[in-house]
């Protein structure tokens, strides 16, 4: 059978190649829609052609276009569904996508679509739940059923989660179970919350409250009506065994899905709590797949296979006992791919198979469709043939392909796939890039690609360097995909190969390019070293390799990378570790990598400890210096090192004097590892060197080594030109080439001079010459306007010229654009944001480098109705660069702009485009200019605010909230909608004594816009006259150019100096501090930056009302005057009750009860007149004396009045219904006692009223 063609991953071919549709993108086959958004069902499809979409629904074609809230979105299949007006649950049902060409028909899964449900609460009213102390408790949930099911949680009043444990925990379904009752779980806020996840909803259950009872409090109770001491005992319920509140039973079963998860949960009751277990029967649970969940109670195992399937043990117990629950699951699966089929592409005449195998439990049935019709009721075809889950073509022919739909289901759900079979007749194709070169080393293998397509499948060949016969041999082998493996590849496999593909409809070839490298090895391997601490160490490092690669050489530290040191140095074939510690020991691995290979050497660093400590100094200089190997260009010079006087030395600098340009000057030339004694110095011509040597150690410099002798090289032609070569003019027509000299020394020879070479690119083809000397650039005139030109500059002396120079493009001057930018449109994006648009204008007209566009912008006018003329400031934006358009930010609503465009090159700006109006939409007002609260009385308030200065369109109105503060807490939130015209209102009914917060807010037809607030109290006590807060709004517009601006004001007839304040940014100002019945002139200045005044306004007088009086005395108060009668009454009534016991008798009967049990403790308090707590005429007829209330509400007691308080044990009076005593005066206390200890007096009846009041 013949093997089917795999279609390559590269875009154009596969977009070239004709294609059934396939699906790329579809909903979810259970799909879940929020019923506040638009509903969107998706399905995507490619094909070749681009396929045509289609709809069921609930098993019937779906017209779209009959229904005006569904469109088809453009080029696809998806569905948008526009719910607006509507209820989602109208679209519920079953959704099926097609999308079809002429090459077949691919189908969709069925989308079952569903609106989600967050159903409210049933109204239920929970009875508080009493349980004795010990006693489990189950608190059911209940939720409402939505769609997709809630997610369940218990919470307080606060909204802080309940604390759960092995005592306390909430079940799968919601409830919350306790295995043995505290009594500090009493509580009445047990709250059951649902949140229903599509709509982010939350709702709440009606909170459960639980009161636990403990024994000691029931005991107590009881006691008292029992008289008994013990009535339930000393303990709460008893300790007793586990047993299982769910599940209930000895045993349940539970059926699950292959790949679902699968929980099952043991919550148990008893005291102590009981702890959970789990085990399965005859088998280990998979931990990888297995958690427990809910403090052990719950056993979750995801992606759930056969293999979970069987009998599962949890075990509750406490030191009473134990008991089990056995949980028999059984594991069920949907159908699922075994082998799911794969598109099936051949070729005319050829054979293949689609395979669909699919299982599951129970076994699912296969069904066959194609192009979504049922293949039973499809036209008979010979070459095809179902043999249950396969599909055979034999002998296809061209126009033949179509898509199959494989169906597996079952009772759990189903599958269904596509695809296609696709019949092609297609020339080879070779994928592989021509003449790619292949790169390998020495007796390695080399893979030589070559990646085609066609149909029939192409046979490849391959070729050597032109020759005709095919390769072949031990050596080669040929790939199934094209590929050519050439063992061990020598030099002399090095050259072209051609790869050649062949089929019936044509051949195609490739050449690749194979070359063979050299491989890298490391001739000088570094060396073991055991160095003494802070010494410098040097580890070399020299590898060869193929020259026509590039090396990369990196130093390990015990196979990792080097620490960040500036101590280590690493060199192009060295590593150097300057003053070497103790945690530089290790092993030093040095690798060399190519493109191709690598190889790489180690050697171990040993650190020991230096010698005796001894004084360091500066070394001696080094001496002996020798010149060697002497070449035209370069020279070795070679040095004996001095005494480093126990201090390392750690470099050698090595300096040189050059007595034919700069004699008596040393300069640096290079620098050496102490480790080394001979540098090779790179030269340069026509230099008189001179060589000497310094050395550096921990201390210092040491001072210069004796000169060498002295060494010339030889004039010669420049090495190189000059730098930095520019081409720009400062005028329209001319260019200015300018470069950066050579130095002397760089100049290699006497005479040295610049050969300037330019031409006008694309258009002259000779060069124009001209030779200068001492000059750093050139001008050239007559140029045309801004055209490239390209510029050579060469540097040449004596004996000869420095090689060819570079070619530098460069540009003649520029000029100011001629033309203005077209098509210029302005859209109003929100009240403060526009996008401005224009065409480019033709680069020919710009005459110039192109920086961008300036914008220019500045607000006409406001649309409050008003037409005033005003100054007009511009403001500039640039979008940089060939930009066509850009945005306006920081606009002011409700205003009417100009605007117009200019290019701008290097030179300036060119003409204005036509001015171009737009307006601004309204936008939400500023804040009011002030919010006072003025006139407070004991019940209203009355509030006063200016209009907002930024008003940003017309104002429709005001909005006043306001609610009262105690503290942190905030009343109920008021609010009032207020006339555009009204800046004062008077609030009634108010609380006296009570602090208000208000917010008030302008409103514009675009909305609410920010609140100024204030707070206020109204007056406690009407007797105490408040200053009230005076002021005048000020408003005016100005639209100069002058940003100083001032309120002044001043006292009528007043010889004092104006007082000003500043007012930049507004149009309206409060002034505050007024004095009531004062008049006032008032003007609005302009000032410049020299504080000249340049605009004024006329003055205006401003009076102020006077003050009123809002004393009240307290004593007119009706609630004062009802307070004095009461106590008046009840002392009136006291005085008679008095007067009556003293005619029957003289004294109290608390009197004759003295005398008789003649208590010790009270004989020595009586009076000196002998009489212990007889009534007294002298006291009965003393004034009350009163006192006005302070604004707290209270009476402070006069040290010198009486009061019946002043009677009594505990000095606590109580009356009857009928206003008698109950108990009786045992006395008069001493007047010192009461004195000493005032805060102990209980209150009067006049200061408990107030109090309570």
């Amino acid at each position: 059978m013949t093997t089917a063609l795999e279609v390559p991953l590269d875009s154009k071919i596969r977009e070239e190649l004709p294609q059934p549709p396939t699906i790329t993108q579809q909903s979810p086959k259970n799909y879940i829609v929020d019923p506040r958004e638009n509903i969107v069902i998706r399905c995507e499809a490619k094909g070749k052609p681009q396929p045509r979409f289609s709809w069921t629904r609930n098993g019937t074609h779906f017209d779209v276009e009959k229904d005006p809230k569904v469109t088809m979105r453009p080029g696809s299949g998806t569905l948008l569904i526009d719910i607006s007006g509507e209820k989602a649950e109208a679209y519920e049902g079953v959704y099926q996508c097609m999308a079809t060409n002429e090459h077949g028909t691919a189908l969709s899964n069925n989308m079952v679509i569903r609106q989600s449900r967050s159903p409210l609460w049933s109204k239920e009213r929970n009875e508080p739940v009493l349980v004795q102390e010990g006693a489990p408790l189950v608190l059911q949930c209940r939720p409402p059923a939505g769609l997709p099911p809630p997610v369940i949680f218990w919470m307080d009043n606060n909204f802080q989660r309940l604390r759960q444990d092995e005592r306390v925990s909430q079940a799968l379904n919601g409830d919350l179970y306790f295995s043995n009752l505290k009594v500090q779980d009493t509580r009445s806020d047990y709250i059951c919350y649902a949140r229903f996840p599509h709509t982010q909803t939350i709702q709440q259950k009606q909170p459960i409250t639980v009161k636990v009872l403990s024994m000691d409090a029931i005991n107590e109770t009881m006691a008292a009506f029992l008289n008994d001491t013990d009535f339930f005992g000393d303990s709460p319920v008893g300790e007793r065994r586990p047993s299982f509140v769910v599940p209930t039973g000895a045993s349940s079963s539970k059926m699950v899905l292959r790949g679902d998860v699968l929980e099952m949960e043991c919550i148990a009751e008893g005291l102590p709590t009981p702890s959970i277990t789990w085990r399965k029967e005859g088998g280990d649970l998979d931990s990888s797949r297995t958690s427990f969940k809910n403090f052990h109670k719950t056993l979750r195992i995801v992606s759930v296979t056969e293999a979970d399937a069987g009998v599962y043990r949890c075990t509750a117990s406490n030191h009473l006992g134990s008991v089990h629950h056995v949980i028999t699951v059984t594991v069920r699966a949907a159908p699922y791919w075994v082998k799911a089929p794969k598109n099936l592409v051949l070729s005319p005449k050829e054979t293949g198979v689609i395979t669909c195998q699919a299982t599951g439990d129970p076994k699912p049935d296969i069904t066959w469709l194609i192009n979504g019709i049922l293949i039973a009721n499809a036209p008979e075809d010979p070459s095809r043939k179902v043999e249950g889950d396969s599909l055979t073509f034999t002998d296809v022919q061209t126009g033949s392909s179509a898509v199959y739909q494989c169906n597996a289901s079952n009772e759990y759900g189903y599958l269904l796939a596509n695809s296609f079979i696709n019949v092609l007749a297609e020339p080879p194709r070779i994928l592989t890039a021509p003449d790619k070169v292949y790169q390998v080393i020495t007796n390695t293998a080399a893979f030589l690609d070559c990646a085609s397509f066609g149909s029939p499948v192409p046979k490849i060949t391959w070729f050597k360097d032109g020759q005709n016969s095919a390769l072949a041999g031990d050596r080669y082998e040929m790939h199934e995909n094209g590929t050519l493996e050439i063992r061990a590849v020598l030099k002399l496999n090095s050259g072209r190969y051609t790869c050649m593909a062949m089929n019936a409809l044509g051949n195609r070839e490739n050449h690749v390019y194979l070359e063979v490298k050299e491989p890298t090895r490391i001739l000088m391997q570094p060396e073991y070293k055991v160095v003494q601490r802070n010494r410098d160490v040097v580890f070399e490092c020299k590898a060869k390799h193929d020259p026509t690669l590039v090396t990369v050489m990196t130093w390990l530290k015990d196979n990792e990378e080097l620490p960040e040191d500036e101590r280590l140095m690493v060199g192009a074939d060295s590593l150097t570790i300057n003053d070497v510690t103790e945690g530089d020991e290790g092993t030093y691995t040095c690798i060399v990598n190519t493109t191709l290979d690598q190889d790489s050497a180690s050697a171990r660093l040993t650190v020991v400890a230096p010698p005796p400590a001894c004084i360091l100094q500066q070394p001696d200089p080094p001496k002996d210096l020798e010149l060697t190997d002497q070449r035209e260009r370069s020279v070795q010079l070679t040095w004996i090192p001095g005494d480093d006087h126990n201090s390392p030395i750690r470099k050698f600098i090595i300096q040189y004097e050059d007595a034919l340009h700069h004699p008596g000057i040393w300069k640096n030339l290079t620098e050496v590892p102490g480790t080394k004694t001979t540098a090779y110095l790179k030269l340069s011509p026509y230099v008189s060197y001179t060589f000497r040597v310094l050395a550096v150690n921990e201390v210092g410099f040491s001072k210069p080594s004796t000169p060498s002798r002295q060494y010339i090289t030889k004039p010669a032609a420049p090495d190189e030109n000059p730098s930095e070569v520019q081409g720009a003019g400062n005028e329209h027509n001319n260019l200015i080439i300018s470069w950066k000299p050579l130095t002397g020394f760089q100049s290699n020879g006497p005479g040295l001079q610049y050969n300037v070479s330019w031409r006008q690119k694309d258009v002259e083809k000779d060069w124009t010459s001209v030779t200068v000397a001492n000059v750093s650039k050139f001008v050239v005139s007559g140029t045309p306007t801004f055209v490239p030109y390209e510029l050579m500059v060469r540097a040449l002396n004596d004996f000869g010229s420095a090689p060819e120079p570079r070619v530098v493009i460069g540009y003649s001057g520029e000029d100011l654009p001629t033309a203005a930018p077209d098509g210029v449109q302005v859209l109003v994006q929100s009240s403060t944001l526009a996008e401005v648009r224009w065409e480019p204008i033709p680069l020919r007209t710009v005459r110039g480098r192109l920086n961008g566009y300036n914008v220019y912008y500045w607000k006409e006018r406001s649309l409050h109705g008003h037409h005033t003329k005003h100054h007009k400031e511009q403001r500039v934006l640039t979008f940089s660069g060939n930009r066509t358009h850009g945005k306006l930010p920081g606009l002011e609503p409700f205003s009417r702009y100009a605007l117009n465009v200019r290019v701008v090159n290097g030179k300036g700006e060119g003409p204005a485009s036509s001015r171009q109006q737009f307006e601004t939409p309204e936008g939400v007002p500023g804040l009011p200019v002030f919010l006072e609260v003025i006139k407070p009385t004991l019940d209203s308030l009355t509030l006063e605010w200016g209009p907002p200065s930024e008003r940003n369109g017309i104002l429709t109105g005001y909005t006043l909230k306001y609610q009262t503060l105690n503290g942190t807490e905030l009343g109920q939130l008021k609010e009032i909608s207020l006339d555009s015209n009204q800046t004062t209102v008077t609030l009634l009914n108010l609380k006296y004594s009570t602090r208000y917060r208000f917010s008030l807010s302008a409103n514009t037809a675009k909305g609410e816009g920010p609140a100024a607030t204030r707070e206020a109290v109204t007056i406690v006590d009407e007797g105490v006259n408040r200053p009230l807060a005076y002021g005048a709004v000020v408003s005016w517009e100005y639209w100069g150019p002058d940003k100083n601006l001032y309120v002044e004001y001043i006292v009528e007839n007043s010889k004092e100096d104006w007082k000003k304040e500043l007012v930049n940014g507004s149009q309206s100002y409060l002034i505050k501090g007024l004095k009531a019945g004062m008049s006032y002139r008032v003007r609005v200045v302009a000032k410049d930056q020299s504080d000249v005044t340049v605009h004024s306004t006329e003055e205006l007088l401003v009076t102020l009302p006077a003050m009123a009086s809002r004393q009240v005395d307290i004593a007119t108060q009706g609630w004062f005057i009802g307070l004095m009668c009461a106590i008046a009454l009840l002392i009136l009534v006291l005085l008679i009750v008095c007067f009556i016991r003293r005619n029957k008798g003289g004294k109290y009967p608390v009197k004759e009860k003295e005398d008789a049990h003649a208590d010790p403790e009270i004989q020595p308090m009586k009076d000196d007149d002998g009489t212990f707590g007889e009534y007294s005429d002298t006291e009965d007829h003393k004034p009350l004396k009163g006192s006005r209330t302070p604004s707290n509400g209270t009476v402070k007691k006069d040290d010198s009045d009486d009061s019946l308080v002043d009677y009594g044990e505990g000095g606590d009076v109580q009356f009857n219904e009928d206003g008698s005593f109950i108990g009786q005066y045992s006395g008069r206390k001493e007047r010192d006692t009461a004195e000493g200890n005032e805060s102990s007096e209980a209150p009067s009846p006049v200061n408990a009223m107030n109090s309570f009041v």
